[in-house]
């Protein structure tokens, strides 16, 4: 998968789409150029604590930095970690403990490929659903706190996300190797259930299952436009 992708939706379009119980502050705008390291919106499902503790899990709207960041890590340095492969998620000490008790979706209405050519250059492709139906991008997120921000500081947390990738299925199969594990909504609540065994077992199961929503993805050639963070606008999304 490319770093680039489209959420065309307003943040509060979803909260009835997805059952959000809570909604956070400062979600982002719709955006049809959205690369690593500006913020997205991501779907969690988080026990309740205190009083509510053995309650259903809370379903979040929140704002997230689009590049992993480890708890344990010097904080957002070097290049961001977007995406992360599910063939290897379950091995990797970046990404296991999050696979294992920190899963989110990321909504998305489409994404941004460059498909390679015979003579050595390439052409920028959209790939969504018909009727710009929301996707949903099967992610891990993390919590790091900045040891130098002030107790009750907006700035104390920082939460971020990556997307799990896998090998491209479909139409788009012929563009691109990689694409993201697509969740579809029979499986969403597995997936972001905090009491479920995060495993290699169920990121393959669900990674499995991207096969039917990629069936009907349609793809087309855009603008270069969408080569520059510069540009965001619908107009990006125009076939050529």
């Amino acid at each position: 998968m490319c770093g680039r992708f489209v959420m065309a939706r307003a943040s509060s379009d979803l909260v009835p789409l997805f059952d959000v119980d809570v909604s956070g502050d400062s979600l982002p705008d719709p955006s049809w150029n959205i690369a690593p390291t500006r913020p997205v919106t991501v779907l969690i499902d988080a026990a309740p604590r205190g009083d509510d503790a053995g309650g259903p899990p809370v379903r979040r709207l929140a704002a997230a930095r689009w590049g992993l960041v480890p708890a344990g890590s010097d904080g957002p340095a070097g290049p961001p970690v977007f995406n992360a492969r599910s063939e290897t998620a379950a091995e990797k000490p970046m990404f296991r403990e999050a696979l294992a008790s920190r899963r989110a979706l990321v909504p998305a209405t489409g994404w941004y490929e460059w498909q390679a050519l015979p003579d050595g250059g390439k052409r920028p492709v959209a790939v969504r659903l018909p009727d710009d139906e929301v996707l949903l991008f099967a992610a891990l997120y993390e919590w790091w706190r900045d040891p130098g921000a002030e107790v009750g500081s907006p700035s104390r947390w920082l939460l971020s996300t990556t997307v799990l990738t896998r090998a491209s299925s479909g139409p788009l199969a012929a563009v691109h190797d990689r694409m993201p594990v697509l969740v579809g909504a029979d499986v969403m609540d597995d997936w972001l259930d905090p009491e479920a065994e995060g495993d290699d077992d169920l990121l393959q199961g669900v990674a499995g299952l991207s096969d039917e929503i990629a069936a009907r993805l349609v793809v087309h050639e855009v603008s270069p436009d969408v080569g520059s963070v510069a540009n965001d606008s619908p107009s990006l999304l125009l076939p050529v």
